[in-house]
Formats: C-alpha cells, sequence, structure tokens
C-alpha cells in the first residue's frame, strides 16, 4: 500500500486529487492540509511513501514544506505542484 499525504490550499484541487487517488487499489491518501504547516505535521505523524504538495500555500509555502518534511520524515518521496492562471 502507498500512503500519500496532499497539501493544496484550493478545496477543489485537493478533493479531485483524494477522488481520484481513492479510485487506485493499492494507494491510500492518509492525510489532507490546507497549508505546508499542515503538509509537515502529517508526514512527520504518518510517515508517507509520497507526499504531494502545492508550492503556493498560505501559513508556509511548498518549498519550505519539502525541506521541513524531508527532515522529519527521510523516507518520503515529495512531488511538488502548481497551477497559475497569469499566462
Amino acid at each position: 500500500m502507498i500512503r500519500i499525504v496532499i497539501a493544496d490550499d484550493h478545496r477543489v484541487v485537493r478533493t479531485g486529487l483524494e477522488q481520484l487517488i481513492g479510485t487506485f487499489d493499492d494507494v491510500e491518501v492518509v492525510g489532507s492540509g490546507v497549508n505546508g504547516e499542515e503538509a509537515v505535521e502529517m508526514c512527520a505523524a504518518a510517515q508517507p511513501e509520497v507526499a504531494l504538495i502545492d508550492l503556493e500555500m498560505p501559513v508556509l509555502n511548498g518549498i519550505e514544506a519539502t525541506r521541513r518534511i524531508l527532515d522529519a520524515s527521510p523516507a518520503t518521496s515529495v512531488i511538488v505542484f502548481t497551477s497559475f492562471s497569469d499566462r
């Protein structure tokens, strides 16, 4: 089982990722948060295999969250994603 933490401040994106990941038999979302600080806390507690982290979030951005996640949970692979509406 691959355990995943998701952090994105946009509810629609976060919910969509949770639903998509929920369709896989061998993948489980073990935490979902709205900012980088929550992601760090969830990764420290759950020690997931993967963390999906939005780059732009309030409280703690994805770059600093990634640093802290890797310190607290070095076996976790971090995938950073983001989107911008500005072309």
